[in-house]
C-alpha cells in the first residue's frame, strides 16, 4: 500500500470516488472471547436487556451484535482526537472557544471549544457568549453563521470547518427550528460481534460490620451533619422527624453490608472481536456550494474539509479505544483507507497516520487559501456573558444544596 497523498485525496473528492471507507478490527483487551460492557439504555417494557443488540449482515454471514460506541460518540471522539491534533499544533486549522477562565466563581470550566459543545458552533453555549464584547449571534462572524447553508457554507467552512465534518443544525438560533442543517458527512460506529450476554455481580463487606437494622437513621436538621441518630437534632418533615433515605437504616448513609445481588439487565457481553467500521462520504461534500467561488476553489474547500476527516480518523485511533469502564479494546491491525470508486469496483488502499493526516490538512489548507477561499487563522475567542456566568453560578449553588441533601 502507499501513503495517501494531496493528489488522491484532491481526485477523490472532484469526483473520482463516493467515499474514503476505513474498516478496523479490534478485540477485547482480555482477548478473543473476552468480556466487555456496551452503553446501557433505557429498556422498553419487560425488555430483557438494556443493550443495542441486532442481528446484522457481516459479509456473508448473519451476526449477533451489539453497539459499543455510537456514531454520536465516535463523532465526538473523533473531534477529540482533532481537538489534541490542534493543540499540540499539528493541526492548523479554526477551532473557537468560550473562555471562562476569568469568569469568577466559575473560572474551573477553562474552555469549551467548537469540538466540544454538543451543538457545535450552533451551541447555546456559543450563542450566550461575546465575540468583542457583542453577543455572538449579533457580531460579524454570527450573523454570517446563521445566514450559512449548505449551498452557501463559505462562512461555515472559513470559521467552523469540522460542522461541516461532522453535521451541524442551527436549531437555536434567530431562525429557530428553520436553521441551517448541515448533513453528517463523517458516520463512524463501533460493534461487537458475536455477542452473547451475560450477569454482573456485585456485594460490599463493610469493615465495620454495622448491622442493618442497628439503629434508625435521620436527616440532620443542618446539611452539612449529613445525619444523626438523635430525634431533637433531626430536620422535620410533617411535623416527624425526617428519616435518611427510604427507611433509616445504615445502608442509607453508606454504612453496613450490601448483600450479593446479580445485574442480568446490564451484565456485560462477550464478544467473539469488534469492528469499527468508518465512512467519509464525498458525495455529501460534494453538495457543500460556495457562493462566489470557482470550481477549484470550491474543490480546495471540500478537499480540506475532507482532510480534516482523514485527520480525524488517524488521531482518533491514536487515543485508543478505552471506550468506557470495562471496554477496552485492542486495534488488530494499522489503520488505512479504502477510496470507494462509483463504478463498484475494488477500491483502492492506502495507508494513513498521524503525520501523513497532518501533511494532508496543511497541504489541503495552503491549496484553499491559494484559490481565495481560505479558513480563518486569526484565534476565535469568547467570553461567557454575564447572565451565562450567574446562571451558571446559580446552578452550581442549587447542585451544592441538593447534593448535600441527597447524600444525608
Amino acid at each position: 500500500m502507499s501513503e495517501l497523498t494531496y493528489e488522491t485525496l484532491r481526485e477523490a473528492v472532484a469526483g473520482g470516488a463516493v467515499a474514503l471507507r476505513s474498516i478496523l478490527g479490534l478485540q477485547p483487551a482480555d482477548g478473543k472471547g473476552g468480556k466487555v460492557f456496551p452503553p446501557t439504555y433505557v429498556p422498553s417494557s419487560g425488555a430483557a436487556h438494556k443493550y443495542a443488540i441486532e442481528e446484522r449482515q457481516i459479509g456473508d454471514s448473519v451476526v449477533t451484535t451489539v453497539l459499543l460506541d455510537s456514531v454520536a460518540s465516535q463523532a465526538n471522539r473523533a473531534e477529540l482526537g482533532l481537538l489534541e491534533g490542534a493543540e499540540s499544533g499539528e493541526l492548523g486549522f479554526p477551532v473557537a472557544y468560550v473562555d471562562f477562565s476569568d469568569a469568577e466563581g466559575v473560572e474551573d470550566i477553562g474552555r469549551v471549544t467548537v469540538l466540544e459543545a454538543p451543538h457545535r458552533l450552533a451551541d447555546a453555549i456559543f450563542r450566550d457568549s461575546l465575540l468583542d464584547g457583542t453577543l455572538f449571534r449579533l457580531s460579524d462572524v454570527g450573523r454570517a453563521i446563521t445566514d450559512a447553508h449548505p449551498r452557501n457554507a463559505t462562512a461555515m467552512f472559513r470559521y467552523a470547518p469540522t460542522a461541516l465534518l461532522f453535521g451541524q443544525w442551527d436549531s437555536t438560533g434567530p431562525k429557530g427550528g428553520l436553521g441551517a442543517k448541515f448533513q453528517r458527512a463523517f458516520v463512524s460506529e463501533i460493534v461487537g460481534l458475536d455477542a452473547k450476554r451475560g450477569n454482573k455481580v456485585g456485594s460490599r463487606i463493610d469493615p465495620l460490620q454495622i448491622e442493618r437494622n442497628a439503629a434508625t437513621v435521620y436527616e440532620h436538621s443542618d446539611a452539612e451533619q449529613r445525619w444523626t441518630l438523635e430525634k431533637e437534632d433531626a430536620a422535620q418533615e410533617k411535623g416527624k422527624p425526617k428519616t435518611a433515605g427510604s427507611d433509616g437504616r445504615p445502608s442509607e448513609v453508606n454504612h453496613g453490608n450490601i448483600a450479593p445481588s446479580i445485574d442480568e439487565l446490564a451484565g456485560g457481553v462477550t464478544i467473539s472481536s469488534a469492528r469499527q467500521t468508518t465512512v467519509l462520504s464525498l458525495a455529501a461534500l460534494r453538495r457543500l456550494g460556495f457562493a462566489g467561488a470557482t470550481r477549484d476553489a470550491a474543490v480546495e474547500a471540500r478537499t480540506s474539509v475532507a482532510a480534516l476527516g482523514v485527520a480525524a480518523m488517524a488521531y482518533g485511533h491514536e487515543m485508543d479505544f478505552d471506550l468506557r469502564s470495562r471496554c477496552l479494546l485492542i486495534p488488530e491491525h494499522a489503520p488505512s483507507i479504502e477510496i470507494v470508486g462509483r463504478n463498484g469496483g475494488a477500491p483502492v488502499v492506502v495507508d494513513i497516520d498521524r503525520d501523513v493526516s497532518a501533511r494532508l490538512v496543511e497541504q489541503a489548507a495552503s491549496a484553499a487559501a491559494r484559490a481565495g477561499i481560505g479558513w480563518e487563522t486569526e484565534e476565535i475567542r469568547l467570553v461567557p456573558a454575564p447572565k451565562l456566568i450567574e446562571l451558571l453560578r446559580r446552578s452550581r449553588d442549587v447542585s451544592a444544596r441538593e447534593g448535600v441533601s441527597e447524600s444525608a
